[in-house]
């Protein structure tokens, strides 16, 4: 039986979930490997810091290149995070000939093209199951489940932290900063939320699966990106009486040979898969021209959920060396990257805005939608008590977004308008 000795890089919530794993489901991995898989060493900050699980001593290392540069370990796991350290670890173990796993998604987003073909070059596995939508195998589906399928488009919620405040402001009537304050006690959003509320996070994982579903070399400058912070729940609560639900989602398209990548808070119909996506979970939404439309759902982050994918690809792994195919499987995208031009971009919007309640200011409004050709699809008006303004919701047909754009900017000028403000609407 070979044996498969692992590095680990991070002790913390992650790290913690696959020691347990490796720990309880030895004989079994056994079993399903064909390999004898050995945890090595681990790097921690404190040697001597109180563990949640039972681990010999001798096993942590406060020294990296125990565990770069050791010859007995041939599997790096990489859980530190953030992006330049993480490069330069994983690109010396890659360079050592050791396969390695990280649940790193800004490093993946950012260098995964380049750490690809080095592990290539070295014939090492370089597995990322985890950095996307923690517990949800959707880098495999789409590496090989839809291997034989022509992906167009992907929907996903795909950032538990923005899920969960969304989900409590809709379901709850809490405002942003309540429910950003809740997360936070509860763990899902950092002190510091900003990549997640700002859509960072969420971007950075469109750009992996856009990378694997269409064999396109995708940078985070590609993404349009827009996040929360300026959704209240008065937007949510006049979308719902549209029949509409507002998340962060991520949404990658091709057509005609061009991409469209966007993270930003959107309209989604009611009956729609992702709409009853409810707190911290997460969601992918697949459109494949053989399979059609498959939803992936399931936890998005944690130890438990994100620990399975990392073990996951260290059974992917384990399976290549005693079959000596490891570096096989990787794949450096060729295809050629075309920005969809805005001005071929079509979608509906969502326009909530206070109009001065005063007669007149109703043809105001329709006689700029007609003169732009933009129709109204569905339309709610409601007065504010005490008040000279209304409130008014409007869902527009399917227009051009540079015409939209053009028009709401001639709409905020319009002396009975006091202000306004859009979102993009998911067709169904």
């Amino acid at each position: 039986m070979k044996k498969v000795s692992v590095g680990l890089l991070g002790f913390g919530t992650v790290g913690t979930g696959v020691v347990r794993l490796l720990t309880k489901d030895k004989e079994r991995l056994e079993e399903r490997t064909g390999c004898q898989i050995q945890l090595e060493k681990i790097l921690v900050r404190n040697k001597n810091r109180a563990r949640k699980v039972l681990i010999d001593n001798r096993k942590l290392t406060t020294d990296v290149y125990e565990i770069l540069d050791n010859p007995k370990i041939n599997v790096i796991i990489e859980l530190i995070g953030g992006i330049d350290q993480a490069y330069r670890y994983i690109l010396r173990a890659l360079k050592n000939k050791k396969n390695v796993i990280t649940a790193n998604k800004d490093l993946m987003a950012s260098y995964g093209e380049e750490l690809l073909l080095e592990a290539r070059t070295n014939h090492c596995d370089l597995y990322y199951e985890a950095s996307v939508a923690g517990g949800i195998p959707i880098l495999r589906t789409l590496t090989d489940s839809l291997a034989s399928d022509r992906i167009n488009k992907m929907i996903g919620i795909v950032n538990g932290t923005t899920n969960y405040i969304l989900s409590k402001m809709s379901s709850e009537g809490l405002s942003y900063e309540k429910a950003l304050s809740s997360a936070q006690r509860l763990g899902f959003a950092e002190s510091d939320p900003t990549s997640d509320v700002e859509g960072l996070d969420a971007a950075r994982k469109m750009v992996i699966l856009s990378h694997l579903a269409y064999s396109i070399p995708v940078q985070l400058a590609d993404v349009s990106i827009k996040g929360i912070t300026d959704v209240t729940r008065e937007d949510i609560q006049f979308a719902k009486k549209l029949g509409y639900t507002i998340k962060l989602v991520g949404v990658s398209e091709v057509s005609n040979g061009a991409i469209d990548i966007r993270v930003e808070p959107t309209l989604l119909p009611d009956l729609h898969p992702l709409a009853s996506v409810e707190n911290e979970n997460n969601a992918i939404y697949v459109h494949s021209e053989a399979l059609g439309q498959t939803m992936y759902y399931g936890a998005g982050a944690g130890e438990g959920p994100t620990a399975v994918s990392v073990v996951s690809d260290l059974i992917s792994v384990a399976r290549n060396i005693a079959l000596n195919v490891t570096g096989n499987h990787i794949f450096i995208p060729k295809k050629e990257l075309h920005s969809r031009k805005d001005s071929l971009v079509e979608s509906q919007f969502f326009i909530r805005m206070h109009m001065k309640d005063e007669p007149g200011s109703f043809s105001k409004l329709t006689d700029l939608f007609r003169e732009q050709s933009i129709s109204l699809g569905k339309l709610y008006q409601e007065p504010i008590p005490s008040s000279d303004v209304a409130e008014v919701a409007i869902i527009t047909h399917i227009t051009n977004k540079v015409l939209f754009e053009n028009s709401f900017a001639m709409l905020k000028k319009l002396d009975v308008v006091v202000n306004a403000k859009y979102f993009r609407v998911e067709r169904g």
